[in-house]
């Protein structure tokens, strides 16, 4: 006997297969989306093919006949076997994903070794980051399509979203082998100046000795001459320099925890001094949900680190503007 399944064949088959798991032709049209009377006379063309009952047909319900009750459960368990198999083989839809514009060293030192915690919370999100410098506009977001950004810098957009999230503290710091090699160093008057290294660009805008000259502004102490230092575009050089013990670099805490933490840089002349810019998370309208969920998780994650940065570091210095 040639039995193949032909699509009116599967169709009968799928009726019945609702009709069996309901007891109802009512229920089975409601769950396929098709008029009772389709299913009940699918289900009787099925019969009829069979040449035997399937149902019992009483007031209340539907009975399956023993035929019925084999039926319904070889079926039952081949649908269920093509339906785990499908979901298995179909692909996953894409991932929403959001793209972040991120100050370089920022990204490097602080955003990146969190990103994992971001993930573990929120699997489907496809979150990409662009180390970038550039001055934000809406013009250039829209057409580069970044919905979003992270910078350091003095804040005050004007056509732009913009939410601070972490304020920073500058410290100086140096290698334990630049200072076993140095005269020891006390007091700010003991620095000199070929020794410091400078983030020439620390945003953009800025002055090339901005960090260290407001550094030795509000410890109300000259600065000394700036010729000879090294200088480097990206705050994250600076650092290399220091860690590789070529001099001593001002360290912003979100940048130096770790390596402050791991004694791989050592903090000089407490306390610490409050920079004058800060890290904002800027938009160029309302956040998608997607970019909603990134600005909470780094507010969370800059609370976090406040409070790590405290136990650490020294306490910072009040603003000289606010001291007495």
């Amino acid at each position: 006997m040639d039995i193949r399944l032909s699509p009116s064949l599967l169709a009968w088959l799928r009726s019945f297969d609702a009709a069996a798991r309901h007891g109802s032709f009512t229920k089975a049209a409601a769950e396929l989306c098709i008029t009772q009377g389709a299913v009940s006379q699918q289900v009787k063309q099925l019969e009829g093919w069979l040449r035997r009952p399937l149902f019992l047909r009483t007031p209340r319900a539907l009975v399956p006949t023993p035929e019925g009750k084999w039926l319904a459960v070889v079926l039952r368990e081949s649908f269920d076997a093509i339906e785990s198999t499908l979901a298995q083989m179909r692909q996953p839809a894409e991932a929403a994903t959001a793209t972040l514009s991120c100050s370089p060293s920022f990204a490097m030192s602080w955003l990146t070794p969190r990103l994992g915690d971001f993930f573990r919370q929120h699997p489907t999100i496809g979150l990409r980051v662009f180390g970038e410098f550039h001055t934000l506009d809406r013009t250039r977001m829209v057409r580069d399509g970044v919905e979003a950004a992270v910078r350091f810098d003095l804040g005050g957009y004007r056509d732009l979203s913009a939410t601070v999230f972490l304020d920073e503290w500058l410290i100086p710091v140096a290698s334990p082998g630049f200072l076993a090699s140095h005269p020891p160093i006390t007091r700010p008057e003991d620095l000199q100046g070929d020794w410091l290294l400078h983030d020439g660009s620390a945003w953009d805008g800025a002055d090339t000795y901005e960090e260290w000259q407001h550094w030795f502004a509000q410890r109300g102490t000259p600065s000394p001459p700036w010729a000879g230092g090294q200088q480097f575009n990206l705050s994250q050089l600076a650092l290399g320099a220091a860690l590789a013990g070529q001099g001593i670099a001002m360290g912003r805490a979100a940048l130096v925890l770790q390596d402050v933490q791991a004694g791989r840089l050592v903090p000089l002349l407490g306390p610490c001094i409050p920079s004058r810019a800060a890290y904002s998370f800027v938009t160029t309208a309302t956040p998608s949900p997607v970019m909603q969920l990134v600005r909470d998780w780094l507010l969370d994650q800059a609370q976090r680190f406040c409070t790590e940065r405290a136990e650490v570091l020294p306490t910072p210095l009040q603003p000289s503007s606010q001291r007495q």
